[in-house]
């Protein structure tokens, strides 16, 4: 079996439930080579950093999450100060949440501004996180040149001309437990779609668990079960989707 990597979970979170070392042992057992550990806001950031610094399969990324509220708002030189740290290899995750949060939205698309041009200083690849607000990333993205550091649509649920406009701006697509889900019919067709060197594959653990642990408390290990509903979906190997996402994350985070 292709080692699989899991490109966006949060070891803090689910280490609450499951002592780290389980965590990366699990991940073993499963194929899972590697996993990238993302930060939702900076004052957890160096905790991720010494995790990735501790352990070899794991990698860190530095943000602040468009829903996490702050007393002071994130500047580029905040970001800058922790993502020039060797195990950070992504900016993120950041981008535009209209579903959590109400009014007016114009700080997060400052905060989303911020990291892009963060990135882009820096030369790191940013992680995207967008829910009820599809139009204003892929504007916001477009306004700020996020085509030149690229990145990643975390959990991507929306549709397929989203898919198409991000794939576009040099970001790859990378799907969640969701895809598993029954109900997610819709998802399922844009997965097909997606070409296999535009996709990664990712938990979001603690959250989204993919069928069969669909509800229960999610980990890097099951990764390989999303992984097997994409090999399925689009009638090709296991060992297929492997290589590729692979390759890609290695590709994408250098």
């Amino acid at each position: 079996m292709y080692p699989l990597i899991d490109s966006h979970c949060h070891i803090p979170l689910l280490s609450e439930d499951l002592a780290v070392d389980d965590i990366i042992n699990n991940a073993k057992q499963n194929d899972i080579e590697h996993m990238l550990c993302v930060a939702i806001d900076l004052a957890g950031s160096p905790d991720i950093i010494d995790l990735a610094r501790q352990h070899a399969m794991i990698s860190a990324s530095v943000g602040v999450h468009p829903n996490t509220e702050l007393a002071n708002e994130v500047t580029v030189n905040d970001i800058l100060n922790l993502a020039n740290d060797a195990e950070v290899v992504a900016i993120g995750e950041t981008g535009l949440d209209y579903f959590r949060s109400e009014g007016d939205l114009e700080w997060q698309r400052d905060r989303f501004r911020t990291h892009i041009q963060a990135a882009k200083e820096i030369n790191k690849p940013l992680i995207i996180h967008t829910r009820n607000a599809k139009e204003d990333v892929i504007r916001v993205l477009t306004e700020e040149g996020a085509d030149k550091v690229g990145g990643v649509m975390h959990c991507f649920v929306e549709d397929w001309e989203t898919a198409q406009a991000a794939m576009d701006l040099n970001f790859l697509i990378s799907f969640s437990g969701i895809v598993t889900f029954k109900n997610a019919k819709d998802l399922h067709e844009v997965a097909k779609l997606v070409p296999l060197d535009h996709m990664l594959v990712e938990t979001d653990s603690p959250y989204l668990a993919p069928v069969p642990f669909r509800g229960r408390t999610n980990q890097p290990a099951y990764v390989r079960h999303v992984a097997e509903f994409i090999a399925l979906l689009k009638d090709i190997e296991l060992n297929l989707v492997a290589q590729k996402t692979t390759k890609n994350y290695r590709n994408l985070f250098n």
